[in-house]
């Protein structure tokens, strides 16, 4: 007897709304449960035969992944957007589509982490959201400066013993007022930040695998880190192919009729393929950090060479630059999943390749 069972759920902050088909795609049950781990944990344990659930990525995907995981025999949390949607909009119908397609195979799955690894997710994940608050902060206080005529290029504009100078510019008491705030947030946001890197690189120094990168030549310790915490494991990725597009260094191509019919046989066309840029749907992190690294070692060898012989061969430096990025790519990728240290000689190995341009 075929057991298996298809749960989708639609879930918000009070309630989920959870649907269930069996293997041939009949309808089995419908209910609704407030989202909370006594009531949902009790639920899952309780249903009989072979579990499959599905629901879409959103703020509470990783708890209650972790909640249902261990009870049933699958979990999948996916991304839908992107898909048309069809007929009418609301959770019944949601929950139902994700059962359907869960059954049919066509959801795409959000990769969650495992349990030892998601601590160093978060710690990488505090880290770029105050980064990233620093930065919206100091663009606020250079706005506010811009705003009476006052020219700030630089970093001057941030010194903690130059700041009454730059507050005695502003000619508006009430926009001092708020400059001297924006100063006092952004002492905060710093310290936070040095805190919040203090414990990502510790939290990372228990991976086996950081020693070895962290010897890789523009990655450092913080690079390392966000790498280690953001990718988990290396084995999800086949190859340096399937690698690429997560970190958004994937060149996209569009190209249709690509056939013509001659002498009643089927003959490809002779013409290029259309570039269209690289791929949107990336991981902005792991970007950052490879086009950073990139950045860094093309003015030491031996990237500094790799760089050099893209560039002899008519490779515009924008494009040489990418290409290098992408080779940090792919090394990291083979340290993390061989173990190995960084072998200097295999940069230079396939400047040829065309898989690494």
């Amino acid at each position: 007897m075929d057991r298996h069972k298809y749960v989708g759920m639609d879930v918000d902050q009070a309630t989920c709304v959870i649907a269930i088909e069996d293997k041939a795609g009949n309808f089995v049950m419908e209910t609704y449960l407030p989202t909370k781990a006594s009531v949902l944990g009790p639920f899952f344990k309780g249903l009989d035969g072979r579990i499959h659930v599905a629901f879409e990525e959103g703020t509470q995907a990783a708890w209650l992944y972790e909640l249902i995981e261990p009870l049933v025999e699958e979990v999948v949390v996916c991304d839908r957007r992107g898909k048309k949607s069809r007929g009418n909009k609301g959770d019944r119908v949601d929950a139902r589509k994700l059962a359907r397609e869960l059954r049919q195979g066509d959801l795409r799955p959000v990769y969650q982490g495992e349990r030892g690894h998601r601590e160093l997710k978060e710690l990488v994940r505090g880290y770029d959201y105050l980064v990233q608050d620093v930065v919206r902060t100091k663009s606020r206080l250079k706005a506010a400066f811009r705003s009476r005529g006052v020219k700030c290029a630089g970093r001057a504009v941030y010194r903690t013993g130059d700041r009454e100078d730059w507050l005695g510019k502003i000619d508006v008491d009430a926009l001092r007022a708020r400059v001297s705030s924006l100063y006092e947030q952004l002492d905060c946001q710093t310290r936070l930040r040095k805190k919040a890197k203090d414990a990502m690189i510790t939290g990372a120094k228990k991976h086996p695998s950081y020693k070895l990168l962290v010897k890789q030549p523009g990655l450092g310790p913080v690079r390392s880190a966000q790498i280690l915490g953001i990718v988990g494991t290396p084995h999800r990725f086949r190859t340096k192919r399937q690698f690429w597009p997560y970190c958004g260094l994937a060149v996209v191509v569009h190209d249709s009729g690509e056939y013509e019919i001659v002498d009643g046989q089927r003959r490809r066309r002779k013409r290029a393929v259309r570039t269209r840029g690289l791929n949107k749907n990336f991981n902005r992190t792991l970007k950052v950090v490879f086009k950073g690294a990139a950045k860094t070692v093309i003015s030491r060898d031996p990237f500094k060479q790799y760089y050099q012989r893209l560039l002899d061969k008519n490779i515009r430096p924008e494009m040489a630059k990418l290409t290098v990025a992408r080779k940090i790519s792919a090394i990291t990728l083979a340290i993390l999943k061989s173990r190995e240290e960084f072998d200097p000689i295999r940069v230079n190995q396939a400047v040829s390749d065309s898989g690494d341009q």
